[in-house]
């Protein structure tokens, strides 16, 4: 049973404050730096956004398609992306106990410390079997452009794309707070970013994610177009910093 999350009534009437933020592109900035392949890094250390390879993280939650269980792994293989090297993550989704979803998406960090998204591959399951791979890209693949997961220096207010590749994959994030506390399974925090992230492709659904520092994400919670949230509830961690890599 999870615990109940608590959130300050400063953060909830922040996010009320924030709530009209608008969720078009044509509306507001996009804050998104130039890419340049010879300017990242090789590992992900984002103080909100880290990466460890051998890292697991679990997430457990109710939503309105029932209980739901969340396996992130960072995994030691890399892939080569538009002349970068790569971290992959797979995401594996369950609901009531049976598989409903698996992600594999990549990462990257240039130098200045923005972490780029430079795509995923999505299977989405029933009954065990794969019904759909919509929302799928790779970054310089039929149009695909990189995105950012994560900005070097956040600050309220900044509005960033997180991928797109027209029709399949168009996510946008806005920063909404910086101070927020959140206590979850694993734990409490302070000093909490926040995040309000949505897709034109969805129009009225979005969804507030709350990051710690030297944690990462640790809780998602559904602000419209649905009711459910998943929190932290245990990280694995690797037995040394960074296991040996394997290039594809």
């Amino acid at each position: 049973m999870l615990k109940r999350i608590r959130i300050s009534i400063f953060v909830a009437l922040t996010m009320l404050l924030l709530g009209n933020v608008t969720q078009s592109m044509a509306q507001a900035p996009t804050i998104n730096p130039d890419f340049d392949p010879d300017n990242f890094v090789r590992y992900v250390t984002h103080p909100y956004f880290p990466l460890t390879p051998g890292t697991t993280y679990i997430y457990e939650g109710d939503t309105d398609n029932g209980h739901e269980r969340i396996k992130v792994s960072v995994l030691s293989r890399t892939k080569k992306i538009l002349g970068v090297t790569a971290t992959v993550v797979r995401d594996t989704v369950w609901i009531d106990d049976e598989l409903a979803e698996e992600t594999i998406d990549w990462f990257a960090q240039d130098r200045n410390g923005n972490v780029w998204y430079l795509g995923e591959t999505t299977k989405e399951y029933e009954n065990g079997k794969v019904v759909s791979t919509a929302g799928s890209w790779e970054a310089g693949v039929d149009g695909a452009i990189p995105g950012i997961a994560m900005l070097a220096h956040p600050k309220v207010g900044d509005i960033y794309r997180q991928e797109f590749l027209a029709g399949e994959a168009e996510d946008m994030a806005q920063v909404i707070n910086l101070n927020a506390s959140i206590t979850v399974p694993y734990g409490s925090f302070r000093n909490v970013l926040v995040t309000k992230e949505w897709t034109p492709l969805e129009p009225g659904v979005s969804e507030n994610k709350y990051y710690a520092r030297g944690v990462g994400n640790i809780l998602n919670v559904d602000v419209q177009g649905g009711s459910g949230q998943t929190a932290l509830v245990k990280v694995i961690k690797p037995h040394s910093d960074h296991d040996d890599d394997d290039d594809d």
